[in-house]
């Protein structure tokens, strides 16, 4: 049980602690200073930053300032030795008037630590103002009859000093018939009556004069005189007496000048003269005199001048009624001013901090202000308010002292600046309000990242573009104000294909805008990836990131290239065989080209240009296949040249052009027979020598036929020994065996009998020079091959093309797809339709290469067989019966379709249980059916 108690006693004293440390907080917030008046300027009143207990060159500092309310500031600060001084004279009486204690109260205001201290100063009297009396001369009036003893007020003089320092006595001029008795108060006023002593005899003396004298009691003393003078009158007894002997009257503050406040009244029995009143203003000062007016003969009292209650409230004065026999009566006149709601409420901002950071903490204080009305009771009570605004509310702080403080985070980005209206409105009826606008800027933080517009950009450029072309802007957007807004952009660190991403765009810094530093290739890559990075300039930086991806479009800059017929380099011509038993639309030969470009730039298409024949070969629009387009006649000549063009679909177009040479022929003599007659006479004298030579050439052919025939023979009779040879019949049904002849023989025979023809043209004779045999791979050098003998090829690689502008890629077109029956193949494969789609010949450079250059090496090594078959003499192994497709791959294993994840295969031609074209386009089946 003691324990609670002990407990109970403990929370008390604890309680009794807090409270006298809130009563002495307050206390020592309240400083007081007493200070006498009339001190000139800069007279210290007392040390006020000791009392705040700050240094004085802190007082500038912290904000240290005097807070009034709108009235004469009495006193200010020195910042210099922190002192508290007297701004200007101060008149004790001017500002309390007759108030026993006059006390100057204001407030200081501490700005960092939004502290008012409350300051008290008493102006202390001292005697600088002398007793006055109304008027220097006074003149009274008395009866001769009038018996000793009788009293006659006198005036009395004012001094507006109090205390000691106040009127305090009178002395009356020695004299005879008169004394003077001084009469007191309750509120300690003295007045002066003059006592008739001795009985008066106006002929003896009818006038006499008198000196009062008024002091005070102050250090030095002061006084002042006035000359009475005393006049003997005949006998009038009745002095005019007055209705009521105090008169009390309230009247609005607002009334109009020339109002009628209350009438006196003063009755005197007496008759004539003597009962004649007159009315005079007493006791009154100067500036109250000028606001009331009294009638000498109606004893009417009306205002003169606006009242004012802030100004004065109460009002009192002394009326003196005078008959005609010099006697007089007084009375006491209190007029009280009632107040009217005739003042508005009054703002007066203290301090405003702004800007403010819109990070600040929720309750900063934005604004101090005092609100004071002049009226008085409820038309003085003043209550502030503000506007609707979640993010501020208002608080009582000191007194009639408001904050304004912040109720939630703000945010610069939505609001940069506020404007705050305050209302002050009194309690009075009507109400009277006044409105304060306070504008309060926000201050930037930077809180908010530069933001994209999007958060993925797609950038298209043709390739070859210039150097320094301007490729894209981007922008970044951030809500924040000045450095905090300023958005440096910059490329993320990264590499191309081994490079520094930097080696090929670049952006500036300032606008955002990307630049190419080289020109892109399609070829090369079709797109690039990068990050841009927007930061802003703040402390510490905010940043953000976007990806952008550059697409590269392709343009038509790079010209078809013709894979076959390519320039030989194993020594062969080139040339392609054709048998004059060939049926209409037999497959000569096959034009292979590629393009490096994409799209339309690399659909190629196939026309002839030039022939020797025309109307005798045509070629494939899509497939770029040489075939015939008529039955061979015997008066077609042996050497055909033809000039094929490879044109692609670019804007503009560009094209390669390839010569190729056939040679129309059943029989190899028929081609050696041929081949002597290389040129023909100029001159009508040579005919006979051409004519030799033909026969000389028709002889050699006859016994090197026979030679292959023989040779023929021989090798047939040893297929038959072999497995090998049925395994070969079997892949090749229906061919004859005495159609093949052996490479070794076809050598032999050349070596033994080829021969060099030199016809000159000044010679009716010719030359028949057996050389040395030189042919031991081939059977005709290309060295010796001139340039207009009828086995060699010429290849021109470009047509004249002017600079394709940029323009975008066309999309692929689903309509170029092949049929079954249309899918591109190698020679001898099915006829294309030259009206139908459109097929895609960019196909494997580095395949189609193989397969020409393994053809060659067999060629060129005597692997393969020279036969009989129509279209092939050794010359292209390609169309050699011994080539097949098991040695050449079949480039239609990867046909691309351009829009089409389709990959083109040679299945058409395995599920209609046909060979494949490249491999029976030249066989001697088709020369038998031919010659049938």
């Amino acid at each position: 049980m003691a324990a609670p108690t002990k407990r109970q006693h403990c929370r008390r004293l604890a309680l009794l602690c807090a409270l006298l440390g809130t009563l002495w907080e307050a206390k020592a917030s309240q400083i007081n200073y007493a200070v006498p008046e009339e001190k000139e300027q800069g007279y210290i009143v007392g040390n006020i930053s000791k009392e705040l207990g700050l240094e004085a060159q802190e007082l500038a500092e912290r904000g240290v300032r005097i807070v009034s309310r709108g009235r004469t500031q009495l006193f200010s600060l020195n910042p210099r030795s922190g002192s508290l001084v007297t701004a200007g004279r101060i008149d004790r009486e001017e500002l309390c008037a007759q108030s026993a204690r006059c006390l100057v109260n204001f407030k200081v205001l501490v700005e960092d630590r939004v502290k008012l201290y409350g300051i008290e100063i008493e102006v202390t009297d001292i005697n600088d103002n002398a007793p006055k009396f109304e008027a220097e001369n006074l003149e009274v009036k008395i009866n001769e009859i009038a018996s000793p003893g009788a009293r006659y007020p006198l005036p009395e003089a004012v001094d507006p000093d109090v205390g000691v320092n106040s009127l305090q006595s009178y002395q009356l001029s020695p004299s005879h018939h008169f004394s003077l008795d001084l009469q007191t108060a309750d509120d300690g006023t003295i007045s002066p009556e003059l006592v008739l002593e001795r009985a008066l005899d106006r002929e003896e003396e009818a006038i006499h004069h008198l000196v009062l004298t008024a002091s005070d009691g102050g250090d030095p003393r002061r006084s002042s005189t006035v000359h009475i003078q005393v006049t003997v009158l005949d006998t009038n007894d009745n002095a005019p007496v007055f209705a009521q002997p105090t008169y009390r009257v309230k009247v609005l503050e607002n009334v109009p000048p020339g109002t009628l406040l209350l009438t006196v009244r003063a009755s005197d029995p007496d008759e004539g003269t003597n009962a004649k009143v007159t009315y005079k203003l007493r006791k009154i000062n100067e500036k109250q005199s000028s606001l009331f007016q009294l009638d000498e003969n109606s004893g009417e009292i009306t205002v003169a001048r606006s009242l004012d209650y802030e100004e004065c409230s109460f009002y009192e004065m002394e009326i003196q009624a005078e008959d005609g026999g010099g006697l007089k009566g007084r009375t006491k006149v209190l007029i009280m001013v009632e107040d009217v709601n005739d003042n508005r409420p009054e703002v007066t901002i203290t301090s405003l901090f702004s800007p403010v950071r819109e990070d600040a903490p929720q309750g900063t204080v934005i604004v101090l202000f005092n609100a004071h009305d002049q009226d008085s009771g409820r038309n003085g009570q003043v209550v502030c308010s503000i506007q609707e605004n979640l993010s501020f509310k208002l608080e009582n702080s000191v007194e009639d002292y408001y904050r304004l403080l912040t109720a939630q985070i703000l945010d610069r980005e939505k609001n940069s600046e506020y404007n705050i209206t305050v209302i002050a409105t009194d309690r009075g009826s009507p109400p009277l309000s006044t409105e304060v606008h306070i504008t309060l800027y926000v201050a930037d933080i930077n809180d908010n990242p530069p933001a994209f517009s999007r958060s993925l950009y797609s950038v298209y450029l043709p390739e070859n573009n210039p150097r320094g072309t301007s490729i894209f802007s981007v922008s970044a957007y951030d809500p924040d104000d000045s450095e905090n807004a300023r958005v440096i952009y910059s490329l993320a660190e990264d590499t191309i294909q081994g490079t520094p991403l930097s080696s090929y765009v670049s952006i500036n810094s300032d606008t955002g805008v990307l630049y190419a530093l080289r020109s892109f290739d399609y070829e090369q890559f079709q797109n690039l990836q990068m990050k841009v990075r927007a930061s802003d300039s703040g402390n510490p930086p905010l940043s953000s990131n976007v990806s952008l991806s550059l697409y590269i479009l392709d343009q038509n800059d790079n010209t078809p290239e013709i894979l076959y017929p390519a320039i030989p380099t194993d020594g062969s011509t080139g040339v392609e065989l054709a048998p004059r038993s060939a049926e209409p639309g037999y497959l000569v030969t096959k034009v292979v080209a590629v393009d490096k470009d994409s799209g339309q730039n690399a659909w190629l298409s196939y026309r002839l240009l030039k022939a020797s024949e025309p109307g005798l070969f045509s070629v494939g629009l899509h497939t770029g296949e040489v075939r015939t387009a008529r039955t061979l006649l015997d008066r077609d000549v042996l050497k055909q040249n033809l000039v094929v063009a490879v044109q692609d679909h670019g804007q503009p177009p560009l094209s390669a052009i390839v010569t190729l040479t056939v040679a129309v022929a059943d029989s190899i003599p028929d081609i050696l027979a041929d081949l002597s007659s290389i040129h023909i006479p100029a001159n009508p004298d040579d005919s006979d020598l051409t004519l030799y030579l033909v026969v000389a050439v028709a002889i050699v052919s006859c016994v090197f036929l026979a030679f292959v025939l023989v040779l023929l023979a021989l090798r047939l009779q040893r297929w038959h020994s072999s497995r090998l040879l049925q395994v070969e019949s079997d892949r090749l049904p229906g061919m004859a065996t005495s159609q093949f002849v052996g490479m070794e023989g076809v050598q032999a025979f050349l070596q033994t009998y080829s021969q060099e023809f030199s016809l000159t043209a000044d010679s009716r004779k010719s030359h028949l020079i057996f050389p040395q045999p030189n042919y031991a791979d081939t059977l005709i050098s290309q060295e010796s091959c001139g340039k207009n003998e009828p086995l060699c090829s010429s290849f021109d690689s470009k047509l004249p093309t002017e600079d394709a502008p940029l323009v975008p890629q066309a999309p692929p077109n689903t309509d170029w797809r092949f049929s079954q029956a249309q899918r591109p193949g190698t020679s001898g494969s099915q006829n294309g339709d030259e009206t139908g789609t459109w097929p895609n010949n960019q196909f494997d450079t580095e395949m189609l290469q193989a397969m020409i250059l393994a053809s060659a090496s067999e060629a060129a090594d005597g692997s393969s067989t020279l036969g009989g078959g129509a279209g092939t003499m050794g010359l292209s192994a390609r169309y050699g019966p011994q080539f097949t497709l098991q040695h050449v791959p079949d480039y239609r294993q990867n046909v691309y379709i351009p829009g089409s994840n389709a990959t083109l295969t040679n299945a058409a031609g395995k599920r209609d249980g046909k060979a494949p074209a490249g491999g029976n386009g030249n066989k001697k089946k088709s020369g038998k059916k031919e010659k049938k």
